[in-house]
């Protein structure tokens, strides 16, 4: 690194006497070829002002005219702005790294907040997946038990269709022997009454108000077990 220094020290003082001897119409192009050559190396303003003074005092010595001292002068300021550009490209790059940095920071906040924002999302969406959860159970449960009262509803029910039935089978047997007793004692009766009837007319009365009597208590019986079955 230092013996590319040395070189371009010695090229700055051939390529600036050249540009001396070249007149007030000389080319400043290759001064800023030395410039962008110190800006490669990395040499900074003090370094390539130090490179230039050694140059002017090695031309001092030469006994060059008076005029060439302003002229020296440009063309270190022409050999400085590339340098100068790369200052002016760094302080540009400081001020976007700056308003980079400040965006990124305000979008850190942003991420932090949307972070956060979704982990209370995440924390309250598990919480209703457990209420959900809970609630499904629950009814669950609750389902279960109603099957299973539905399911003993309809026991009870065909035990109580199955008692109804019975009851009327009962009432049934009952009103058939009520029905064939009365029947039987008015088709005695009716014997009797077919018996007397050539002899005793007192007695065939007494007998038919008999049988009337038996109707009524059958016809009464029908009506009661019908009342019955009306009520089962």
């Amino acid at each position: 690194m230092k013996q590319k220094i040395v070189r371009l020290s010695r090229r700055y003082l051939t390529v600036l006497r050249t540009h001396l001897h070249g007149g007030a119409r000389a080319s400043l192009l290759p001064a800023q070829g030395l410039g962008r050559r110190a800006v490669a190396l990395g040499l900074e303003t003090l370094e390539l002002a130090r490179m230039h003074e050694q140059a002017v005092v090695t031309l001092e010595a030469e006994h060059l005219k008076n005029s060439w001292q302003k002229r020296a002068e440009n063309f270190f300021a022409e050999a400085m702005t590339p340098i100068v550009e790369t200052h002016r490209a760094a302080r540009q790059n400081k001020s976007d790294l700056a308003r980079l940095n400040e965006t990124l920071n305000r979008r850190t906040l942003e991420l932090a907040a949307t972070n956060f924002q979704l982990k209370r999302g995440i924390v309250r969406r598990q919480s209703v997946e457990t209420a959900l959860k809970v609630s499904g159970q629950h009814y669950a449960k609750l389902l279960r038990e109603s099957l299973q009262l539905q399911a003993n509803l309809r026991e009870l029910t065909h035990q109580v269709l199955a008692a109804q039935e019975e009851e009327r089978r009962h009432i049934s047997h009952e009103l058939q022997d009520e029905i064939a007793q009365t029947l039987l004692g008015i088709n005695v009766r009716l014997i009797t009454l077919k018996k007397e009837s050539r002899t005793n007319t007192r007695g065939i009365k007494q007998e038919i108000a008999s049988t009337q009597r038996l109707v009524s208590k059958s016809a009464r019986s029908v009506r009661r077990v019908a009342r019955e079955f009306q009520k089962i």
